[in-house]
């Protein structure tokens, strides 16, 4: 036998090594690429909400429980104040996937750079809990805004029903990036589904476009109210019901109008009471017209989902007809802003009717989709309402009474 020839025993052996090889390097890589893809990250944010009183709510989700806080301060290089979740019963939050951090007694005008940072939670046992890796976001900033500022400028977007390629076209028509707030008013989705759906198809858009400097405020449309996580919904959010707030010129109320359907429509298969909650909303809106603030604010802006006129003759459009026209009225509201109709339109003020202009967005269908810009100051409110190719489809001006 030549020494040079490998024999058959030495053959075989190093084909079985190569085998080998060959078999568990495509494993260990699998197994490598699954272990990334199954890192501690954050899921989604930061992302901002506000009520305008010298408050910033940061919020962001991590694909495991984790505990969070936010570190910011005036300077990008100086982050040296620290902020937690909300604690309830002396419990900080944590052990949750979900972080709401608000940063109080902030300075007017001022502006704020911050990172959110989060730390796995591994393992929560009675008396010894176990954190694993730690993540944080990129520097990131905001204005806070100045209550008393000469004037306001936002963005209203509506009726985007799960397309969520619509919310960056639709900002991108508008080239002045310097907005107090966006304005989501209803139906951004079809129904609620799960974390998902709200992930995808709105927080990323915001987060990818401008809601880590720019706050949104978000009131629900009908759809928001259907599918088997709607009652999960509105924790991803600061608030997505009725509220108010002042900034600048303007006492902004935002209505929460429901369901378009009466109540015991089959559909909500008897858990929904949407009469009673619209009652207690205008009983509230009652008050708010005779408040102060709404009285002397020099322009009253009102921000609901369905109109409170204009929408058809389901239930629940005539009930907010019913319930808010005459409040709207005897508030001497300057711009109501809603959605849900699907075809843009401008109304002007009836002095028989609806003594208020009602501006309506668009729907969601290329050639039917629009964004709204508002402006005020002290003497006039304009509004300018875009198509998605861009074209105006839609002006008003409310001057000073």
């Amino acid at each position: 036998m030549n020494e040079n020839q490998p024999n058959r025993r030495s053959f075989l052996k190093a084909g079985l090594t190569l085998s080998a090889a060959t078999l568990v390097a495509p494993t260990m890589a699998i197994a490598e690429v699954t272990e990334r893809e199954d890192a501690f990250k954050i899921a989604v944010g930061p992302y901002l909400q506000t009520n305008f009183n010298n408050e910033m709510t940061i919020l962001w989700l991590t694909n495991k429980n984790a505990a969070g806080w936010v570190e910011y301060g005036e300077h990008a290089d100086q982050l040296n104040q620290k902020a937690y979740g909300k604690a309830e019963l002396g419990l900080m939050q944590a052990n949750s996937k979900l972080n709401a951090v608000t940063l109080r007694n902030l300075k007017p005008g001022a502006k704020y750079y911050y990172k959110i940072v989060s730390k796995e939670i591994k393992d929560f046992q009675p008396y010894k809990l176990t954190y694993g890796e730690t993540v944080n976001s990129s520097v990131e900033e905001f204005v806070n805004a100045d209550l008393n500022k000469e004037e306001v400028s936002f963005l209203m977007l509506n009726d985007t029903h799960d397309r969520p390629e619509s919310i960056p076209h639709l900002l991108a028509l508008v080239p002045d990036k310097k907005q107090d707030f966006i304005f989501f008013n209803g139906d951004i989705f079809d129904y609620q589904t799960d974390e998902k759906q709200i992930i995808e198809h709105m927080l990323q858009p915001c987060v990818d476009n401008f809601a880590k400097h720019t706050p949104f405020i978000y009131v629900r449309g009908n759809h928001e109210t259907r599918g088997k996580f709607a009652r999960e919904f509105p924790q991803y959010y600061m608030h997505v019901g009725h509220a108010a707030f002042t900034l600048g010129p303007v006492r902004f109320v935002i209505l929460d109008t429901g369901e378009d359907k009466e109540d015991a429509h089959p559909v909500y298969a008897g858990i929904v009471n949407f009469d009673d909650y619209r009652i207690q909303q205008a009983e509230w809106f009652k008050s708010e017209i005779n408040s102060k603030e709404f009285k002397k604010a020099p322009f009253r802006i009102v921000m609901m989902h369905i109109p409170p006129r204009f929408s058809g003759d389901a239930h629940g459009p005539k009930h907010c007809t019913e319930l808010f026209e005459p409040l709207l009225n005897q508030g001497k509201v300057d711009l109501v802003l809603s959605g849900h109709t699907h075809k843009y339109m401008v109304h002007q003020p009836d002095k028989n009717l609806n003594r208020y202009p009602l501006i309506i967005g668009g729907g969601p269908k290329t050639g039917a989709r629009t964004i709204t810009k508002i402006k005020a100051d002290k003497s006039k409110v304009t509004v300018s309402m875009l198509d998605d190719s861009g074209k105006e489809v839609g002006a008003y001006t409310a001057l000073r009474r």
